[in-house]
């Protein structure tokens, strides 16, 4: 496996971790695992997310969760939530510093995951 830099449970009533959804991050992709007797894993390599909002609810913020919404390239999980998590002003700062050093590392632009009929410039 690989070595998490942070990891947490989608949380429920008072902030409970009663469910069967894991989330994981490594310093390049992010892991969503859910499922009890049908298990399905996700993962999304970090330089794939464009865009990254937290929203937090009245009853979120009574219990110190949020959920991180984020756009994503990845054609699997497309655009996707991490829902219900503790100190989620904090990993959706950590998620977007490791977000922007892939995508440094990468080389990788927004403009490269625009659809060709987006261009209509180019002939």
């Amino acid at each position: 496996m690989t070595d998490l830099v942070w990891k947490d449970r989608k949380r429920i009533i008072f902030g409970l971790p009663w469910t069967f959804t894991k989330y994981g991050l490594s310093e390049d992709r992010l892991f969503i695992t859910s499922g009890f007797f049908n298990i399905k894993e996700d993962e999304v390599r970090l330089y794939r997310i464009m865009d990254i909002s937290l929203e937090r609810t009245m009853w979120q913020r009574m219990f110190g969760l949020g959920t991180i919404k984020c756009c994503s390239a990845d054609r699997t999980l497309k655009d996707f939530e991490v829902k219900n998590i503790k100190k989620s002003q904090e990993v959706k700062e950590m998620l977007s510093a490791y977000v922007e050093e892939e995508r440094t590392k990468k080389r990788v632009s927004s403009r490269e995951f625009l659809d060709d009929d987006d261009h209509e410039d180019d002939i």
